[in-house]
C-alpha cells in the first residue's frame, strides 16, 4: 500500500506546528480520506481545536482560495510543475513565502564497473515501485555501453517477473494507476514513444481483462533506443515507463542526467570512488545517491530538485522548519537602566 500521501503531508505538518504556527492542510483530491485519518490521529494526540484545519476539494477553487486569502502567510506545494510555477507567481505577487516541490524526471546511471545485480535493482525498484507514481522515481537508465547489453537482458528478466494486481494486496509489485486521467496520460506517453522512434521493449499495455476490469492497470513499460531530444526521455510521465539511454561513458551519462529541465533526484552504480564523486560534482539534481535508488530520502534532511523540480527553500530537516519560522534579531541597551531580566534568544 503506498504511504506518500500520508508522509508528504506529515513531513510538512511537523516542523510548521513545531514552529508554533497554525496550518490550513488542502490534500490532492484524489486523497482526501487519507488526510482525514491524519487530521484525527493529531486531535487524538490533543492538538487544540483551530491548530490544524482541514479542508478539501479541487486545487482550481479550493486551492486558489487559499492563495489569494491574505490570512496565508506562506504556502507549501508538492505537484507538478504547471501548477507549482502558477501558484509561485501569484503567491509572490502577493509575497506569501513559497515552497514548491514539483516534478522529476529523475535518471539513475549504470558504469561499466558497477554491480549488475544491485544496479538492476535498483533501477526495477525506482521505476516500477509506487508504479511510478512518485516524484523520484526513476524514469530514465543511462547505461554505459560496454555493461548494455548484460543490462538490459538482467533487466527483461527482472521486471517481466513483476506481478500486477491490487495495491492493497502486499504479494504484488504494481499497483493501478490513482485516476482515469493519469491512465490516458500514461497511454498517451507510451503512443508519443513508440511515434518518436523509440523501441517498445516490453509492456505496454493497458490491463482491462479478469482481475483488471476494475482499475487502472498498465504494465511495466521499458523503451529502448531513447534519445534526449525524444519527449519521453524530457517530461515527467508519472506512470511505469522507463526509458533507456546508452552512454559512450561517464562524461557522456551525466551529461545526458543533466539535459533536462528538472534536477530533483538521480543515481549512480559504479564500484569506482573517483567517477562516484565526479558526478556528484558536476549533476544537475538536489538529491544524488550512489549505489542506490533514485527513490532514497531521510526526513531529517533537506529533501528538494533543482530547476523545474523545485523552488524556495527545501523540504525537511532544518530548511523545513527554517521555511515555516521567521528569524528576528534582538538588540538590548541594558545601559538604559531597563528592568527587564537578559534571556537566551
Amino acid at each position: 500500500m503506498e504511504l506518500l500521501p500520508l508522509a508528504i503531508p506529515a513531513w510538512k505538518l511537523a516542523p510548521c506546528l513545531i514552529a508554533g504556527n497554525t496550518v490550513v492542510y488542502k490534500p490532492a483530491s484524489a486523497t482526501p480520506l487519507s488526510a482525514v485519518i491524519l487530521v484525527e490521529v493529531f486531535q487524538e494526540a490533543g492538538l487544540p481545536a483551530g491548530v490544524l484545519n482541514l479542508v478539501t476539494g479541487p486545487g482550481g477553487s479550493v486551492g486558489n482560495t487559499l492563495v489569494e486569502d491574505p490570512r496565508v502567510a506562506g504556502i507549501s506545494f508538492t505537484g507538478s510543475t504547471e501548477v507549482g510555477t502558477a501558484i509561485t507567481a501569484r503567491g509572490s505577487e502577493l509575497l506569501k513565502k513559497m515552497q514548491c516541490e514539483m516534478g522529476g524526471k529523475n535518471a539513475a546511471i549504470i558504469m561499466n564497473d558497477a554491480d549488475l545485480s544491485k544496479a538492476v535493482t535498483g533501477v526495477v525498484q525506482g521505476a516500477f515501485g509506487s508504479t511510478g507514481q512518485r516524484c523520484t522515481a526513476t524514469s530514465r537508465a543511462i547505461v554505459e555501453d560496454g555493461i548494455y547489453d548484460e543490462f538490459m537482458s538482467t533487466l527483461i528478466d527482472q521486471t517481466s517477473a513483476l506481478t500486477i494486481g491490487d495495491g492493497m494486496d502486499e504479494t504484488k509489485d504494481v499497483a493501478p494507476l490513482s485516476s482515469k486521467n493519469q491512465l490516458d496520460t500514461v497511454l498517451e506517453y507510451i503512443g508519443i514513444g513508440t511515434e518518436e522512434g523509440a523501441k517498445l521493449t516490453l509492456g505496454g499495455h493497458h490491463l482491462q481483462d479478469g482481475e483488471f476490469a476494475e482499475g487502472y492497470y498498465v504494465e511495466p513499460t521499458i523503451f529502448e533506443d531513447v534519445t534526449s531530444e525524444m519527449r519521453i526521455a524530457q517530461e515527467e510521465i508519472f506512470g511505469p515507463v522507463l526509458c533507456v539511454l546508452k552512454a559512450s561513458d561517464l562524461q557522456d551519462a551525466i551529461r545526458i542526467n543533466n539535459d533536462v529541465e528538472f534536477g530533483l533526484s538521480s543515481s549512480i552504480y559504479t564500484r569506482d570512488l573517483v567517477k562516484a564523486h565526479e558526478y556528484i560534482n558536476t549533476s544537475h539534481n538536489g538529491m544524488v545517491h550512489v549505489n542506490a535508488p533514485t527513490l532514497g530520502g531521510e526526513v531529517h534532511l533537506p529533501f528538494g530538485g533543482l530547476g523545474s523540480s523545485g523552488i524556495g527553500q527545501r523540504e525537511q530537516g532544518t530548511e523545513g522548519f527554517e521555511f515555516f519560522s521567521e528569524t528576528v534579531t534582538v538588540y538590548i541597551d541594558h545601559s538604559a537602566g531597563t528592568k527587564e531580566r537578559s534571556r537566551f534568544i
